[in-house]
């Protein structure tokens, strides 16, 4: 008897995240801006929302406008966001700088931590708060 062999693609485990946001296409220029995202996918509707696929350097995120019906709604709505982005990039004071000069504001500036990190927060035009930095090596 032959060995049965699947010929079926196996889907790997894998957790991103979606930002919801007030004026999608503009938070896409501003990430592109920002923090150099590339467009992976977009999808616009007639009435103006947008979904779309981003990536930075390895990472990637989703963004799409706040659907209040569907209970998706973006920290503008809630007064605030239950989470933050961390950004590792090699440089973290430029990449903090490009944010700033993007229209990002700074919540704290770049930094050495005692905990063995280089790192500051922006939050975005959207209301997306953004930890840039990188862990510190010893030597």
């Amino acid at each position: 008897m032959a060995a049965s062999v699947s010929t079926e693609k196996k889907q790997e485990t894998t957790i991103t995240t979606l930002l919801n946001v007030r004026r999608g296409a503009a938070a896409i220029d501003f990430y592109t801006s920002a923090f150099g995202a590339t467009t992976l996918s977009r999808m616009d509707s007639e009435d103006g929302s947008v979904i779309a696929h981003l990536a930075v350097g390895k990472g990637d995120f989703w963004l799409a406008d706040e659907s209040l019906p569907h209970q998706n709604f973006s920290p503008e709505s809630l007064g605030g966001s239950s989470m933050r982005m961390v950004l590792l990039v090699d440089d973290p004071h430029t990449a903090f700088d490009q944010a700033i000069a993007a229209g990002a504001s700074s919540i704290c500036p770049v930094r050495d931590e005692s905990y063995g990190w280089r790192i500051g927060r922006v939050v975005d035009p959207f209301g997306h708060h953004w930890e840039i930095g990188k862990p510190l090596t010893e030597g």
